[in-house]
């Protein structure tokens, strides 16, 4: 590790794919040509898709290439700070891209009608029902930052090549996941009231704001062979731009929320026209 300790865990050096990443480099490759396939058939079919959608999942893809980019992995692997980059970009700002994207909803406009009402029964099993739960998705994905780095899981992930790939997948997951929840821009009945997501948000910000001080003060995560230095300035990095992130998302939250209380008000005035 950088500030005195050296790992020899996982990583293959600066400038060489890690190993140990291999199937989330293919897991983002596999989104990122679905998502560009689900585009192509879209305009095999005659139907607009904004643009403005597609641009940003492609930075959303973006994002998680330079946050798995080897440099970057090796960097991080090396210094906590570069890793609480590499940690805010995957489970962060990547993750408010993809959701504006809309892939769920691209991918239901792509399908056949009878796939696409299949697809729509199994979101509705019980499973994804509790998966989207926002207390659920908030246990997950602030849950797991505090396991990662007030536990010794984070000293363990730098000696382990799975828990390497488990603790990166689990911030991409996690923080798609919580995006997808509380923003809520993907139509879906599964949505949960504005009130619960919004409660849900300004616990998530509270709670990432008590982590970075409790790394700060603390000296978080132990066992690394960091400096004190160094385990405060990527506290404070978690903290300054987890607030930038949960901003975003506020207004991501808003911004669906006004889009769907115009649609009803226009269902509504639909139905009244026809009752006349």
């Amino acid at each position: 590790m950088g500030a005195g300790h050296t790992s020899h865990g996982v990583g293959s050096g600066p400038g060489l794919p890690d190993p140990s990443l291999a199937p989330l480099y293919l897991l983002v490759f596999i989104g990122g040509v679905v998502y560009a396939a689900l585009l192509w058939r879209q305009r095999q079919l005659g139907r607009e898709w904004p643009l403005g959608r597609s641009l940003m999942f492609a930075l959303g893809i973006l994002l998680v290439a330079y946050g798995l980019s080897p440099a970057l992995m090796a960097a991080g692997h090396a210094d906590l700070r570069v890793h609480m980059t590499q940690h805010m970009l995957l489970g962060m700002f990547a993750p408010l891209a993809l959701v504006l994207g809309q892939p769920l909803t691209l991918l239901l406009r792509s399908l056949p009608v009878s796939a696409a009402r299949r697809l729509t029964g199994l979101l509705h099993a019980a499973p994804l029902r509790w998966l989207m739960h926002p207390l659920v998705a908030l246990t997950l994905n602030v849950g797991g930052m505090y396991l990662l780095y007030l536990t010794p899981l984070y000293a363990a992930m730098l000696e382990s090549g799975w828990l390497h790939l488990l603790a990166h997948f689990h911030i991409i997951a996690a923080g798609f996941l919580y995006s997808s929840v509380v923003a809520g821009v993907d139509p879906s009945p599964l949505r949960a009231p504005f009130a619960w997501r919004l409660g849900t948000l300004l616990a998530g910000a509270a709670l990432h704001a008590v982590l970075g001080k409790l790394m700060f003060a603390g000296l978080y995560p132990r066992g690394t062979g960091q400096a004190p230095e160094v385990i405060e300035a990527a506290a404070r990095r978690m903290y300054y731009w987890g607030d930038l992130a949960e901003a975003l998302l506020a207004c991501m939250l808003f911004w669906s929320w006004l889009k769907a209380r115009d649609r009803e008000r226009i269902k509504a005035q639909r139905q009244a026209a026809a009752a006349l």
